[in-house]
Parts: C-alpha cells; structure tokens; sequence
C-alpha cells in the first residue's frame, strides 16, 4: 500500500481565529482520484500503540501509526505549496513529535528534559511526586 495525504478545507467547522483543515488518508494504487482510493482519515493526535486507539487511523495501521503518520506529514510539507497548510502540517508534527526542552527545576535546580509549556513554572517528577504525597496528607 502506497500511502499519501490528501487536505480539505473544512469548510462546515466555523472557527473565528482560522480556517481548519482535515487529512485523507489515501491509497495511489487504488485509484487516483479521491473517494475512490479513502483509506482513513488523519487524526490530529496519533496514540501509540501503549494507550488505547480510539481512531480507525491507530485501529488500521497499528504500532506502526506514529510513525506512519510522521513520515507522511513529512512528505506532505515537502510537496505542498498552500502556506495556510503548511503551516497546519507543521503543527500537526508539532503535536505528535513534540521536541523536548532541557529546563532547570524551579524547586530543586535540577536539569530535565520537559515538552515545552506555556506556564513558566517546572518542576521535575521528584518534586511533583513530593508535592502530591503532602498534598494528599492534607
């Protein structure tokens, strides 16, 4: 199976900030034209094989979605001249491969690696798990 993606203009979502856009999956060796060679749709999150699959997308390819999904929003920012999705792709990568910061605890000054956050607050998961445990003695 020959894998590739296919973007639609969502055209029956409003969205007052931007317009949205949703992926086909789509088999080239089916046929070439749309409805005929539908695979599945691309979720906005891909779940590892770990957590559960609520997507026919996890369902269909199995442990191999991340990466599937990953090599695909890759050729499409490749091939794709459309700014407005580019721009969603690299989100959507940005979604399922976030890249990790290297951050300083604030309690304890400790290096961690962390997806990066909007809050300016971290804490790495020995202060967490010692935040909680006083917390649930409360």
């Amino acid at each position: 199976m020959s894998c590739k993606l296919q973007a639609f203009k969502n055209e029956f979502q409003v969205s007052r900030a931007k317009s949205t856009y949703r992926f086909a999956v789509v088999d080239c060796n089916k046929s070439k034209s749309y409805p005929a060679n539908f695979v599945c749709m691309l979720p906005m999150k891909v779940y590892n094989v770990k957590t559960s699959n609520y997507n026919a997308f996890g369902e269909r390819f199995g442990k191999k979605s991340v990466d599937l999904a990953i090599s695909l929003l890759s050729a499409a920012l490749k091939t794709e001249t459309n700014e407005e999705v580019r721009t969603e792709i690299k989100r959507r990568l940005k979604i399922i491969n976030p890249t990790l910061d290297t951050v300083k605890c604030t309690r304890c000054k400790t290096d961690f690696q962390r997806p990066p956050r909007k809050y300016k607050r971290y804490l790495c998961n020995a202060c967490l798990n010692e935040r909680h445990a006083h917390i649930r003695q409360l």
